[in-house]
């Protein structure tokens, strides 16, 4: 397992990371089968997994039954769990209670929070010793607000966002991550922090990037952003399904090799 030293490192010497957005036991492990970095436990399930609308009904509920399954798929993986909509924000002591539950019950290595106003939970955070990654740009549970498009395109919004990014590193912030802003400004900001920024829809010259699993394999993806890449083509489910389907139909499945044989009927009428 990568620790948070050997990312800083990484960080230091010019040496990519590289993130995943995986939410159970089979990607878990495929992910960790591939050397991947780190595993985020993103508030993208309740779209990719769980059938909701958005990242807002997510709940923290949600969030630990697939983390406490990522986990057990990837157990040498540094993992990290979304705080997911409402379990922020309310007021200190329910936010610390969500934050406590959600790293010490998934066995998580950190926690991301969204927001660049959540300078003062990340500092509590870090004082109970919780790591947390902070997440700016494009907040999809925000989303009701600024939309899905392209944050901090003029000059006035990439000022606010570099005073964010600082912002949230002094707070404690371990790590950041930046989504869906330009790539010079991304640049920018990755050079200046200490801590490593993790880059989704931001160029190429952040410290890392992380896509999500289902649209690195086009698995069951509806809708494909213009930053991410295909690697694989996991559509092919369905023909195979269908195949199945047919052939369970015909009677062709299951064949002589797929049947247990054993002439026990033979010996019960005997």
């Amino acid at each position: 397992m990568k620790t948070l030293k050997q990312l800083q490192t990484m960080k230091d010497n010019q040496e990519k990371i590289s993130m995943v957005t995986a939410y159970d036991y089979p990607s878990a492990r495929q992910v960790e089968a591939a050397n991947i970095d780190i595993i985020l436990v993103g508030d993208s399930l309740g779209m990719t997994v769980l059938g909701y609308e958005s990242t807002v009904q997510v709940t923290v509920e949600d969030i630990m039954h697939h983390a406490k399954a990522v986990r057990r798929g990837a157990p040498d993986t540094y993992i990290v769990v979304d705080v997911p909509f409402g379990a922020v924000g309310v007021n200190e002591q329910y936010d610390l209670e969500n934050a406590i539950r959600l790293y010490q019950q998934t066995n998580a290595n950190a926690i991301k929070a969204e927001g660049a106003h959540l300078t003062k939970y990340i500092k509590n955070c870090s004082n109970m010793g919780i790591p947390v990654v902070s997440h700016l740009g494009l907040t999809p549970q925000s989303v009701g607000i600024m939309g899905y498009k392209m944050q901090a395109n003029n000059k006035e919004a990439a000022l606010q966002l570099i005073e964010d990014a600082y912002a949230v590193q002094q707070a404690g912030a371990i790590m950041l991550v930046l989504e869906a802003v330009p790539s010079d400004l991304a640049r920018e900001i990755s050079q200046k922090l200490q801590i490593p920024v993790i880059g989704i829809g931001a160029g190429k010259d952040t410290d890392g990037q992380v896509l999500v699993y289902h649209d690195i394999l086009n698995y069951g993806v509806e809708h494909q952003a213009k930053f991410v890449k295909q690697y694989g083509d996991f559509s092919i489910g369905s023909d195979a399904l269908a195949q199945y389907n047919q052939e369970v139909k015909n009677s062709e499945f299951p064949s002589e090799a797929h049947t247990y044989k054993k002439q026990v009927m033979n010996e019960v009428t005997e």
